[in-house]
Order: C-alpha cells, then sequence, then structure tokens
C-alpha cells in the first residue's frame, strides 16, 4: 500500500534523487529544504512517514523540528538522516523519539527497506487489536460439519472458487455474498474461503455491521486522521488498510445504510480508502467476502439497497441452507459439540438418552447450528453423569413430532396476520381439513393461496403473514410451481 512521505532535506540534489525514487515506488512525496518549511507542509499533507536531516539551515535542526512534529502528531515515523560518524546524534534521535536512521550516504534500496518496515508497523499496530496471525480458529471447509448433500455441495461450491481464486494472475475474485439464516456458519463459510485460499498468511478481518451505530461504521471501516472530531487525538488506521492484501469478511451486509453503501461500493470500484478527515487516498488489495441473512434482491426492490452494489457483491452467491433441510447432519453436529465441549468441561465419554436424542433430531432448530451448538453446551454444564437427558436441554419436551409440522419456521409473530386475513386462512382450512393430516391442511393452504395471488410470492407470504424465505421453503417442501 503506497504512503505519504515528506522529506526535510536542504541538500537538493539528494531531496531530488529520494524523492524521484520514492515516487516510481508508489509513494507520494513532497519536499521541504528547511524545518520551518516542513513543519508548514506538515499541517496539509499529513505524512506517514518524514525523513529528517539532521543539519538543517535555519536555526532549526533535526532534533528541534522532531519535537515539533511529535506534538503535533505521535504517529508519525521519524527516519533521521545522520552524516557519518556522527553516532551519538542517531542516538539522541532515537531517544527523542525517531523510528530509526540512517547514515550519509543514503543507500536508496535501505531506505525503501526501512519505509516499508515503518509503514508496515503501522498496519500490524492496528490489525493486532483486531486479528492474530496465529489463530487458534483459522478456518478450513474441514471445519463445516456434514455429510448432507446440501452441506456437501457448499463445500463443492467452496473447493471451487478457492481453485478459481489461486488461479488468479492478478487482482482478487469477484465479490462472494454468503446468503443464510441466522446461525448456519456464514462466518465459517467466509474463513474456509480466505483460509484455504492463496491469501491464507494475510490478515483475515470481520466486522458484523449490525453491531455497530451506522455513524461508527465508518470510522472502524476507513480509520480517521487525528482531529477528524472532536475526540480524535490521534490517527487510526481502519480495517479496510488493516486487512490490505488479506480479506475483509463484511457481516450483516444488508444493515448498512445507503451512505455507507456508496462507500463500500466506491471502494470496490476503485481500490481506494480514504481516511476521515484525510486528504489522501491510499491503493489497497482487499478481498471482500460479504454475508447477510436478509433478501437484498428484496431490498433493492425496496430501494434500501444500492442496485448496483448488489451486483458487485454477489458476483458469486453461496448460499447456506438452514439446518433443517440438513437433517442427516443434525446428529452428526450434536455428537461433534457433545465430544468438544465435554473436553471444554473435564467431562469425558458423555452420550445421549435415547428420548434426549430423538428429540434433537425432530426438533426443527430454529435459530440453526448456533442453537444447537449453544443448547448441547449447557446440556454439559448441566449433565452430572455420563448420560444427557431431557431435562438437560433447552428445548421443548414434545417437540419430536415438530419436524413434519407447518410450523418448522414461524414464530408467533410472524403468524401474525389481520384479522380479515386470519379469517379467511381459517375458512381455507377448515375446508381443507376434513379428515385431512395437518400436514396436507397446510399444502392445501398454501397451493389456495398461491393460486389467488397467481403464484406472486411476495403477496402470498404477506397473506399469510409469513417472510418470503418461510414461503419458498413450503413451497420447495410440497413440491408447489409458483411464478416468481
Amino acid at each position: 500500500m503506497s504512503c505519504a512521505v515528506l522529506i526535510i532535506e536542504d541538500h537538493v540534489v539528494l531531496a531530488k534523487t529520494i524523492a524521484k525514487y520514492l515516487t516510481k515506488g508508489g509513494f507520494e512525496v513532497r519536499v521541504a529544504g528547511n524545518g520551518q518549511d516542513g513543519l508548514s507542509i506538515l499541517k496539509t499533507f499529513l505524512p506517514d512517514v518524514i525523513l529528517l536531516d539532521f543539519n538543517l539551515p535555519g536555526g532549526m535542526n533535526g532534533l528541534g523540528v522532531m519535537e515539533h512534529v511529535i506534538q503535533h502528531d505521535p504517529s508519525i515515523k521519524i527516519i533521521m538522516f545522520t552524516g557519518e560518524g556522527n553516532v551519538q546524534i542517531a542516538v539522541d534521535a532515537m531517544k527523542a523519539g525517531a523510528y530509526d536512521y540512517l547514515t550519509k550516504p543514503i543507500v536508496l534500496s535501505e531506505l525503501k527497506l526501512l519505509l516499508d518496515r515503518a509503514v508496515g508497523l503501522d498496519r500490524k499496530e492496528n490489525q493486532l487489536s483486531y486479528y492474530n496471525a496465529k489463530q487458534a480458529n483459522r478456518g478450513n471447509i474441514e471445519q463445516i460439519i456434514g455429510k448432507s448433500r446440501a452441506i456437501q455441495e457448499v463445500k463443492d461450491q467452496i473447493a471451487q472458487v478457492i481453485s478459481a481464486g489461486n488461479q488468479l494472475t492478478k487482482g482478487t475474485i469477484p465479490g462472494v455474498l454468503i446468503t443464510g439464516e441466522t446461525g448456519t456458519g456464514k462466518e465459517l463459510v467466509a474463513r474456509a474461503l480466505h483460509f484455504g485460499g492463496s491469501r491464507s498468511n494475510e490478515p483475515f478481518i470481520e466486522l458484523n455491521v449490525a453491531t455497530l451505530p451506522a455513524h461508527l461504521v465508518e470510522t472502524e471501516l476507513f480509520g480517521f486522521e487525528k482531529g477528524a472530531f472532536t475526540g480524535a487525538h490521534k490517527r487510526k488506521l481502519g480495517l479496510v488498510e488493516a486487512a490490505n492484501g488479506g480479506t475483509l469478511f463484511l457481516d450483516e451486509i444488508g444493515d448498512l445504510d445507503l451512505a455507507m453503501q456508496a462507500k463500500i461500493l466506491k471502494l470496490l470500484e476503485d481500490h481506494n480508502v480514504r481516511r476521515l478527515g484525510g486528504v489522501r487516498s491510499y491503493n489497497i488489495d482487499v478481498q471482500i467476502i460479504s454475508a447477510t441473512n436478509r433478501s437484498l434482491k428484496e431490498m433493492v426492490g425496496d430501494n434500501t439497497f444500492r442496485e448496483d452494489l448488489f451486483f458487485r457483491l454477489n458476483a458469486l452467491t453461496l448460499h447456506i441452507p438452514p439446518l433443517r433441510e440438513r437433517n442427516q447432519d443434525i446428529l452428526i453436529l450434536a455428537h461433534h459439540f457433545l465430544t468438544f465441549f465435554g473436553r471444554k468441561y473435564n467431562k469425558s465419554n458423555l452420550i445421549f438418552a435415547a428420548k434426549a436424542e430423538s428429540t434433537i433430531m425432530n426438533y426443527h432448530w430454529p435459530g440453526n447450528v448456533r442453537q444447537l451448538k449453544n443448547v448441547m453446551e449447557q446440556a454439559v454444564m448441566l449433565c452430572d453423569g455420563q448420560k444427557i437427558l431431557m431435562k438437560h436441554l433447552a428445548i421443548p419436551e414434545d417437540s419430536g413430532d415438530q419436524m413434519d409440522s407447518p410450523d418448522p419456521s414461524f414464530s408467533r409473530s410472524e403468524q401474525h396476520v389481520s384479522n380479515a386475513q386470519s379469517y379467511k386462512t381459517t375458512q381455507s382450512i377448515h375446508d381443507a381439513a376434513q379428515e385431512n393430516t395437518l400436514e396436507e391442511m397446510e399444502r392445501a393452504l398454501v397451493e389456495r393461496t398461491l393460486q389467488e395471488v397467481d403464484g406472486n410470492v411476495s403477496k402470498g407470504a404477506r397473506r399469510l403473514g409469513i417472510t418470503r424465505d418461510q414461503l419458498r421453503y413450503r413451497i420447495k417442501k410440497y413440491g408447489l410451481t409458483p411464478q416468481y
């Protein structure tokens, strides 16, 4: 990533030579011939690094200039130039706050390495508060547990994306959008895409935009300069810069307001980032993966999500199926979590009682894998023997027959409809019921509603008082063919 360098050097030829060399290397450079001019440029240029000669004309040497710079912005890295043999000056400079020093004559290749290290330190300082290069839970495809056909298709897609990314000669893979209900494991898929690819040794940085107020999302992503707003006492690099070279994972991207959507779109288009209050843009190389549990297509129709950003983000979409659509994986995951939390709480050889296992298998798991994981941890904590019993499970005791009920994803609030609609729904159920099963009644109700709205899923969902995704689930379940 490019950075800004201010050269304060009275030797005109040397200053021009360094400036020309660094400009070719992608740095943005300004030059001052004395300390006073350098401090004047500092007020508007906001450099990342200052190359500062000790011997300067005008009554202020390098140490005096450095004192003013540190008072102005202590985050600026200062590299002091000293004459050959002036070791004590170099020592004094380091004690006073210089990042490093070089002795004249300057070797340009050494200067470039030192600059890269100085700029990299800024990035590393910021990264360490969000990212550990030796993360214990790095993530890979093998951590996506399950043997169902649905989850295997997801794994195959991940492997294909990774393979395509590894074959790129330059640039990044197009935007990847991960969709799925809350708790299905979208972050795990994002981690698998990153740590399985060519950027695995670079940062993986995530931000759940739904957890922050809208006005804080911009400063978290793009950072800010000192004095950008009240309380901005020093420069702060944003997550986009910290993720440079690696991956930025934006979870719940559907919660971004329109203003931030425009900024994300610009980032995707020109690969530049400008800190809040800054005057300079930085070129970055970052792979962006996003995720949402909302229908961005519907939001585009409602004018709450930008269509151009939607197309940018979902060049490739990976949909994670809900747990109720991968029944085969429920017990596999339950046993996995039982073993995991058994080790965590030092309770070995735990097993499920028959009724508990049956309940786990047949429960509809509206909170998906996350809910199953939480239930298993609580069960292990409460278990006082080696067998997990019904009393240890935080799920209804009569939920064993719910897999085939018409209510695998309804909540009470989602089932609310207007009085008129409720009457019509009740009448439809009565007409369809007679001696039919509850499942047959639901199928008849869904089919009749779709006929009444000419197959329009949005209208049908509103009439039934459920979401589009919940209606689609039932359409797929009963093999119906509405018009989208």
